[in-house]
């Protein structure tokens, strides 16, 4: 049974940090790309961004230079750091399972972890 479980998430005042981690069980991690979401109340879901499973990285133009993805294949698991933190990144955060980043189709995608940025 697939399973993708998302933490790291919480309370943090702007221009703070937090790292979030997506562990990925049930299917071979290091064959499938693996993207993290996001969607704040009343906005819609957006890619932030994606770590292919050929090593490439595709990210959103509004947190490039602030969020870096990575990944550890042994542990199954994809981190998402984030830094300089800014109220309009509160949502919550979904990681998801694709073939590839491009593609329109996710297959599998957790639970979520929320974050809020907020003095």
């Amino acid at each position: 049974q697939v399973q993708l479980v998302e933490s790291g998430g919480g309370l943090v005042q702007p221009g703070g940090s937090l790292q979030l981690s997506c562990a990925g069980s049930g299917f071979t991690f290091s064959e499938y790309s693996i993207a993290w979401f996001r969607q704040a109340p009343g906005k819609e879901r957006e890619m932030v961004s994606c770590s292919s499973s050929d090593g490439s990285i595709r990210e959103a133009d509004s947190v490039a230079g602030r969020f870096a993805i990575s990944r550890d294949n042994a542990k199954n698991t994809v981190y998402l750091q984030m830094n300089s933190l800014k109220p309009k990144d509160s949502a919550i955060y979904t990681c998801h399972r694709r073939y590839l980043c491009a593609s329109p189709t996710t297959l599998d995608w957790g639970q979520g972890t929320p974050v809020t940025v907020s003095s």
